[in-house]
Parts: C-alpha cells; sequence; structure tokens
C-alpha cells in the first residue's frame, strides 16, 4: 500500500479529499506547507482550521516551517503577473518542493495537493509543479489526481457549511489579496 503524503493549503480545500482518503483506506498525513499565505494571522487561522479538521477526522497533520521570505525569493520578479501565471505555478512548485522533499525523507511514495480541488486554480499549472517537484526523488510518485471530480466539489462545498470553516477569499499571498480587494469593490 502506498504511503500518501496530502499538500494541503486549506481546510475547505482539504475537506472532501481528506473524507475520501479516508474511505479509499488510504495510508496518509496532510502537509501544511503556505510559505504565501499574508499576514501571519491569515496564516494561523488557515492553520488551526487544518488542524481542527483533521483532528476531528483523526488525520495526522505536519506543519512545515513558515518563511514568507523565502517564498518571496520564490516569486521574485513575478509579482506583476496574472492570476494562474507564472507566479502561480513558481507558488505551486516552491511549496510542492518542500512537501516532496519532505515526502522523500519521511518515508511517503506518493505526493498530491489540494490544490487540484480550487477551480480558482490552473490543473496543469499544479500538475507541472508537484511532477517537477517529485522529479529529483526516485522514491516519491507524483499523483497528478482531479480532486474536482466524482462529485468532490459538491461534497467540498457541504463540508464548508457543515464544519463551518472559514473560507478565505484569496489564495493567501499579497498579490491575489489585493485582486480579491479590487474584484469587491
Amino acid at each position: 500500500m502506498k504511503r500518501i503524503l496530502l499538500h494541503a493549503c486549506c481546510a475547505p480545500c482539504s475537506g472532501a479529499i481528506v473524507e475520501a482518503l479516508l474511505k479509499e483506506g488510504a495510508d496518509f498525513a496532510v502537509f501544511f506547507s503556505n510559505d504565501n499565505i499574508v499576514p501571519e494571522p491569515e496564516y494561523a487561522l488557515r492553520l488551526r482550521e487544518v488542524l481542527r479538521y483533521a483532528a476531528a477526522m483523526g488525520v495526522e497533520v505536519v506543519e512545515d516551517r513558515y518563511d514568507h521570505d523565502a517564498w518571496r525569493c520564490s516569486v521574485a520578479g513575478l509579482e506583476d503577473e496574472p492570476e494562474r501565471g507564472r507566479r502561480c505555478e513558481a507558488c505551486f512548485r516552491h511549496r510542492l518542493d518542500r512537501a516532496a522533499a519532505y515526502a522523500h525523507a519521511h518515508g511517503f511514495d506518493t505526493l498530491t495537493t489540494t490544490l487540484a480541488s480550487s477551480r480558482w486554480k490552473d490543473l496543469d499549472q499544479v500538475n507541472r509543479a508537484g511532477e517537477a517537484a517529485c522529479a529529483p526523488y526516485e522514491d516519491v510518485e507524483w499523483w497528478p489526481r482531479n480532486w474536482r471530480k466524482g462529485g468532490l466539489q459538491e461534497r467540498r462545498n457541504e463540508i464548508i457549511r457543515e464544519q463551518h470553516f472559514y473560507n478565505q477569499r484569496y489564495c493567501g499571498c499579497e498579490f491575489s489579496e489585493e485582486i480579491s480587494r479590487l474584484r469587491s469593490k
């Protein structure tokens, strides 16, 4: 049986995936690695929601070290890119690189991400970033599962309501927060 590391961006994106993996009898842990999220209280709030849900479901969560400065270096020069542009792919790559390294160091042979559940994310970008992140490790395989299919998108929305999840209006970075603010005016 494969041991899966599920990179999680937030509780709303994680809910249906965690539930589906449990129903499938998967051996997995959640990896919270999101250097992109600002400000730090927003990061802490999203982490608390992931921890709350995982505890209720009996799932292990590993919190990566938060380092927004490292993330800023990984997207340097891409600040003016649009949403779903090159900055987003660099962001995915940064977070999935960290997840793949953790998977390799801790005996996980499969990596996937909740980023593939959001309708706001480009699945091709997510999968390219995941494949590139896993490439240096012969013992870690990228699982390009589309977590929007098979009723998971609908279940995601139900779980958000059932759990009263904090459901953010931007992906986490200062660039998407600004775009979200402009849209809401």
